[in-house]
């Protein structure tokens, strides 16, 4: 069974409804005791780091997130989620955030000229592999995922497992022992997203 974590931020009908579609059970909870008997769990996002942040920590998630990780719990952060899996974030100021992976959250406009590359980065771009990772193993190099960000996880080339070009190699997904994260929504990505989800679901 996966939980798929709510504290008030991400979009949690369509990624429940992802895993439905692959035959697998999830369940949208925010008791601790239901996260920590979980399989593997989610952790999604939609908007502001800062925002996020503030609701996982002072919501007790954040806690249970580093229970489970420190049982080699399987965890994927997805968008946001990626990001809040990251030692800190410099959007609107600087946010603490789980420390699973080294790095930072960093504007993309300070890498790209946005008189060519528009901000948020919004559509289909291709993945690169930097690693093997279990969580690619349904997949193939190039193929298209759905992205929406206009921050991207920096300096953490040893979680680094895929990147997308939008002007420079834009982190695309991290891996940190059992811990997992993609900047591009799965549950919006086709078949090729579904088989993320199911290749993370035997891990």
């Amino acid at each position: 069974m996966t939980a798929i974590i709510d504290y008030g931020v991400g979009n949690l009908f369509s990624l429940k409804s992802s895993f439905a579609y692959i035959g697998e059970q999830a369940v949208v909870t925010s008791d601790p005791q239901v996260i920590l008997s979980a399989d593997r769990i989610i952790l999604p996002g939609v908007g502001a780091f800062g925002d996020a942040a503030k609701k996982l920590f002072e919501s007790g998630m954040a806690d249970v997130l580093k229970q489970a990780a420190s049982q080699n719990k399987p965890i994927l952060g997805i968008c946001l989620g990626m990001q809040l899996l990251f030692e800190k974030s410099y959007e609107y100021g600087e946010h603490e955030g789980l420390g699973f992976v080294k790095g930072s959250v960093r504007p993309i406009a300070e890498r790209v000229d946005t008189d060519v590359y528009k901000i948020p980065q919004i559509g289909w771009n291709a993945l690169h592999f930097t690693k093997t990772s279990p969580l690619f193993k349904y997949i193939n190099e190039g193929d298209f995922v759905y992205f929406v960000h206009s921050y991207y996880g920096a300096d953490c080339e040893d979680s680094l497992i895929a990147t997308t070009e939008y002007g420079f190699e834009v982190t695309a997904a991290v891996s940190s022992g059992s811990v997992f994260g993609t900047q591009f929504h799965p549950e919006k990505s086709g078949e090729v997203g579904m088989k993320i989800l199911k290749a993370f679901c035997e891990i």
